[in-house]
């Protein structure tokens, strides 16, 4: 266990949210959760590391302290991050790592079971990138009595109303995506190969800012130009940027794992009518969504809003119009949870904090000026201080 001093958050913030966790899971009827999702592990108990390719879990009993569970080799990373003491770390031997023979899932199984917990309701993330249907085969057989129950994105909802830490690590995550996007204003220049801008970029979120460096994102900066910003999720290539083509940057700074995601979008040369009038439909749209992002108001009101300027521009957007954002891990910096889209009609709370998706991607060409913000009281609070416009350079 970490010193206190050390510790990302308070022991009574950690306490705070094994509370609402465990008042979530005795609502669905669970004595017993079993968390794979790093995002969800790290907001429990601090845990961070790249470790998340191989088995691993947060195993969080209604009436007993959790457990962190992990391979051998990472229990020191744990030692070094969560914030419970040696008996809250549980380990198992490299040759499960990986086999066709056995899996890591049978050492987790036989610490239920000599816990005495093997007969109880257990709740796993099913739809989970990190939970396989092996690793559901394995509790399957290896617990016999137990109860099982799809606990997806159960801990997820316990994230959505953020902290005063929280916010202040959003916040400095948010002046490190500035530095970003200012990076990408001053060395953006026709001829120049993506591949190197992309490095530009990597390197101004990884140095941050004189206070603070950066983290790795969740995801890679996607960076499309011309036909190929049809498409939202295109990675980089060695191409050189073309003047007559407009490129979009969706980006995020990240600060002990939480994430501020925002998106420019540069043209170089003399924009045609197609971008400056989704310039104007964009923002207009977005402050019309804006305006909708109170409490007690739902996620479909800011959709609805939003949406609704976009057809009056004759533009069809067919995806949602953004989600939550906070701590986060590969391959998402979303929470998974509620949608800016019609017929999502989950009330927005002060504190809450979303990416405001408002991209378009459209047959040929696509365009892209989002926002992150906090749900506030009288109006949400935009995170980043990027001017919000189209990037226009010769």
């Amino acid at each position: 266990m970490q010193h206190e001093n050390d510790l990302r958050f308070s022991l009574a913030e950690y306490g705070q949210r094994l509370t609402k966790t465990r008042a979530a899971m005795e609502a669905a009827g669970l004595d017993l959760l079993i968390v794979t999702d790093p995002s969800n592990m790290n907001w429990l108990t601090g845990y961070d590391g790249w470790s998340f390719y191989v088995h691993q879990a947060v195993v969080l009993p209604v009436d007993d302290d959790p457990i962190w569970w992990g391979r051998g080799q990472d229990g020191n990373g744990a030692r070094q991050t969560v914030w419970m003491p040696e008996a809250g770390i549980q380990t198992y031997p490299d040759h499960y790592v990986q086999s066709v023979v056995r899996h890591p899932m049978e050492v987790l199984a036989a610490i239920i079971t000599d816990r005495g917990w093997g007969s109880r309701r257990i709740g796993v993330e099913m739809d989970n990138y990190y939970f396989s249907a092996a690793a559901y085969q394995t509790l399957l057989r290896e617990l016999p009595n137990a109860r099982f129950q799809d606990a997806t994105a159960l801990v997820n909802w316990q994230r959505a109303v953020k902290s005063e830490t929280e916010l202040t690590y959003m916040r400095r995550a948010a002046r490190i995506v500035d530095a970003m996007h200012a990076r990408i204003r001053d060395v953006v220049e026709p001829g120049m190969r993506k591949c190197d801008l992309v490095a530009e970029i990597q390197d101004a979120a990884l140095r941050g800012t004189a206070e603070f460096g950066g983290d790795y994102a969740a995801i890679v900066p996607l960076v499309a130009s011309g036909p190929e910003a049809a498409a939202p999720h295109l990675t980089w290539t060695d191409k050189p940027l073309r003047k007559g083509e407009g490129t979009f940057f969706e980006i995020a700074g990240c600060y002990h794992r939480y994430h501020c995601p925002l998106s420019r979008t540069v043209f170089l040369g003399k924009p045609d009518h197609r971008f400056l009038d989704a310039e104007k439909a964009v923002l207009e749209g977005m402050e019309a969504g804006l305006d909708q992002a109170l409490p007690g108001n739902t996620c479909e009101d800011v959709a609805r809003a939003f949406f609704a300027v976009l057809r009056k521009y004759g533009i069809e957007k067919d995806n949602r119009a953004g989600y939550p954002i906070g701590v986060s891990y590969p391959p998402d910096w979303g929470e998974r949870t509620m949608s800016f889209r019609s017929g999502d009609r989950s009330v927005l709370q002060p504190n809450m904090t979303f990416h405001f998706m408002t991209g378009l991607w459209l047959d040929t060409w696509g365009f892209e000026i989002t926002e992150s913000f906090v749900i506030r009281e009288k109006a949400p609070e935009i995170l980043a201080n990027t001017p919000r416009e189209l990037v226009v350079k010769p």
